[in-house]
């Protein structure tokens, strides 16, 4: 492949005749109509004589045209003008009605030519003395049309060529993909005298298109090709313009992207671009769900989420990363009522700016209030009687509480145990428990703690018989403390960035998936039962380090720092005995859990006297045996 210049692509540099045409195009738009029917008149005079002349076997003379004249030829000529002009406004084509050079525009002149045509040719019989051959009429008509068409596209190419960005301020990128997004990426780019980017070269992995030119931009390769077209064409910024690429592809590119030096962009997921046409705006650049090697699973909440239309529905732990998104879908689904409780005032205001775009705090359906507080909490029930509750509430961070594991009992468990109390009490319908998948097979104080919550929210199920179920899921992109945000602030700071070891996978779902599946669970679950959610192969976290640094501006470090304590290598969705079974749906899979009560939990934690006491006891709770499993299968 050449090298491309300015004088290939840019139109500030293409002659006097696109700048000719720059200057003509504002005085052609104010006068289009007049414009466009006094050249389709032309052609029509132009095609009728063309026409005789083809006819006459060339012959220019009047003397050698038999029994017709010039006035008969020059009648005919402005007779075929006008039926234009007419046929042309009534079918809308001086009228505003299509873009100029369109399809939709030139299978309407068709129209009208052809309806020229005809009449023409009716006029030319019906009269006494006919003004011209009938072939006249219709070779007439076709060469009207082709010098209308030629017309129509010789403006379009100079117009499209004007509205060009400039290749001296525009970025040079390399599009990958000569499909349908490509297509389109390089239309909007090469329409926009305002594009940032100039599409220098197309690149596509389908060897069928390797001699395909969209818009002047050449296929140059495929992916492996991305180092060498950057090089000769001193691209600086690669665009995957494939909406449907998988993981795979995106991680793949990238690399080859990051590895030529080149900026990554990319179209965002077909169901993200909502059918609209794709714009400079829908390039974005490569994110963390692509770089996780995942994309947003779709579970469809629509078609069971009825169950909170006309609802009073309460979420603990509203301002919460999962608890802002939850309450933010339930509103879509028009419930009654939607009580956000919160212990941090300044979390519900963010709440209720996400959800109705002002934050007055001046409703009663925003709640401030600690789960640890039964009492307070039996106040926000009577009050609100909600039917279908989501308990969000909970501390999260592992490491803290590590060193804090009686505020972990606090919160996750006998908070957790004060909503399913009043829940209980006030005849709520539904109960969803949000656990984490540090719940399986657990070996922190987080992972304990969410598992004995797990245990209780089925021993409830157990004794009310009601569909109270917990829903397990990984680590989730964009929640406030999550390893991605570290990361990011890292690099930020100018590192070094912290990687605990280098083997560390862990599981990552979208907060938009995580809470469709949270909603999905109180149509699907029943009482008693934790809802996994299938969220693809683990990540090595040192990958996705890796993939963050290589988009900073300068050089990272990465430091290994070690395990901490109650940290696994690798997380797992399932706990020993555990089987993944499922029967509602093919993403979630519903597992049992055996009930555990909260006598229980307060007989186990009565005599403990310190820390190291405490984990003791919340891991002999958090474990249950074979045979307690076997003993406890939940009722629901």
């Amino acid at each position: 492949m050449t090298r491309a210049t300015t004088a290939d692509n840019d139109p500030s540099s293409g002659g006097l005749a696109a700048c000719w045409m720059v200057r003509l195009g504002p005085t052609f738009e104010r006068h289009r109509f007049a414009f466009q029917g006094g050249a389709d008149a032309l052609a029509w005079v132009t095609g009728v004589w063309i026409a005789i002349v083809l006819r006459y076997d060339f012959a220019i003379s009047s003397a050698d045209w038999g029994p017709f004249s010039l006035s008969s030829v020059v009648t005919a000529a402005v007779i075929a003008a006008v039926l234009q002009l007419v046929a042309g406004w009534l079918g809308g084509l001086y009228q505003g009605r299509f873009r100029y050079g369109s399809f939709e525009e030139l299978a309407h002149l068709v129209r009208a030519v052809l309806v020229g045509t005809v009449f023409l040719a009716l006029v030319n019989r019906l009269l006494s003395s006919q003004l011209v051959p009938m072939s006249v009429c219709f070779i007439g008509g076709f060469v009207a049309l082709m010098v209308m068409a030629a017309a129509r596209y010789t403006w379009r190419l100079f117009l499209d060529r004007s509205l060009r960005p400039s290749l001296e301020a525009a970025e040079r990128a390399l599009i990958f993909g000569a499909g349908e997004g490509g297509v389109q990426v390089i239309t909007a780019m090469l329409r926009n005298p305002a594009s940032p980017y100039f599409p220098i070269a197309l690149l596509d992995d389908n060897p069928a298109k390797r001699n395909l030119q969209v818009m002047g931009v050449r296929v140059a390769g495929d992916r492996y090709s991305i180092a060498t077209v950057a090089r000769k064409t001193n691209a600086r910024v690669l665009v995957i313009a494939i909406p449907s690429a998988g993981s795979e592809l995106l991680r793949e590119l990238t690399d080859l992207g990051l590895a030529a030096q080149l900026r990554v962009l990319a179209l965002p997921p077909i169901s993200e671009l909502l059918g609209t046409p794709i714009g400079i705006t829908d390039l974005r650049p490569v994110t963390e769900a692509d770089l996780l090697g995942r994309h947003e699973i779709d579970t469809d909440i629509e078609s069971v989420a009825g169950y909170l239309t006309g609802r009073r529905v309460l979420v603990t732990g509203a301002g919460g990363s999962i608890g802002s998104e939850l309450c933010r879908q339930i509103a879509r689904f028009a419930p009654q009522s939607l009580v956000m409780v919160d212990r941090d005032e300044s979390a519900l205001h963010g709440v209720q700016l996400l959800i109705e775009g002002k934050a007055l705090l001046n409703t009663r359906d925003l709640v401030v209030a600690d789960i640890r507080d039964r009492d307070r909490l039996r106040e926000v029930f009577a009050e609100h009687r909600p039917q279908v509750v989501f308990h969000a509430a909970a501390l999260k961070h592992l490491p803290l509480l590590e060193l804090h594991p009686s505020e972990a009992l606090k919160s996750n468990v006998v908070g957790t145990q004060n909503v399913i109390d009043v829940c209980t009490q006030f005849g709520v319908e539904r109960f969803v428990n949000i656990s984490t998948d540090k719940a399986a097979d657990p070996t922190s104080v987080l992972g304990f703690s969410k598992r004995i919550a797990e245990r209780l929210t089925a021993a409830a199920a157990h004794d009310t018989n009601a569909p109270f179920l917990s829903v397990r899921f990984g680590n989730v992109l964009g929640s406030r403390g999550s390893v991605l945000t570290t990361f990011h602030a890292q690099i930020a700071a100018g590192g070094p960035v912290t990687v605990t070891h280098p083997e560390v996978t862990r599981y990552f779902m979208t907060i938009e998936e995580a809470v469709q599946l949270v909603i999905q669970a109180g149509a699907l679950g029943s009482g008693g039962e934790v809802l996994v959610l299938d969220m693809g192969q683990p990540v090595r976290i040192d990958d996705v380090a890796r993939r963050l640094v290589a988009q900073a501006d300068r050089p990272i470090e990465i430091v290994y720092t070690g395990l901490r304590r109650g940290e696994k290598l690798h997380e797992v969705l399932f706990g020993q005995g555990e089987l993944d079974q499922r029967p509602a749906h093919p993403l979630i899979a519903h597992v049992p859990v055996p009930p555990l009560t909260f006598a229980e939990v307060e007989a186990a934690v009565a005599t403990v006297r310190c820390d190291e006491d405490l984990v003791i006891e919340l891991q002999a709770l958090a474990t249950a045996s074979r045979s307690d499993e076997r003993a406890g299968e939940p009722g629901g």
